[in-house]
């Protein structure tokens, strides 16, 4: 079963009415908030397994799928 964010990416790959950087606008969005739910859970008593690396894997494969690069990387921040 898909969870609702898997669905979401693949609703805004599959979207005619965005353009091309809309949609990696959107996905690089879901891609930020996956990974500070990721490193929140990380630093908690969470679950490891909590399903946020699926989710970071699926927007991955999605903004690849759409050619868009990698962003780059600054400093890390506390």
């Amino acid at each position: 079963m898909a969870t609702f964010r898997e669905m979401r990416v693949l609703e805004i790959v599959e979207n005619g009415s965005l353009t091309h950087d809309e949609k990696v606008a959107e996905l690089r969005e879901i891609e930020s908030e996956a990974r500070g739910l990721q490193r929140a859970a990380s630093e908690s008593s969470m679950d490891d397994d909590d399903g946020w690396q699926d989710d970071l894997r699926q927007v991955r494969l999605a903004l690849d799928k759409l050619g868009a690069k990698e962003p780059k990387k600054g400093a890390a921040s506390l």
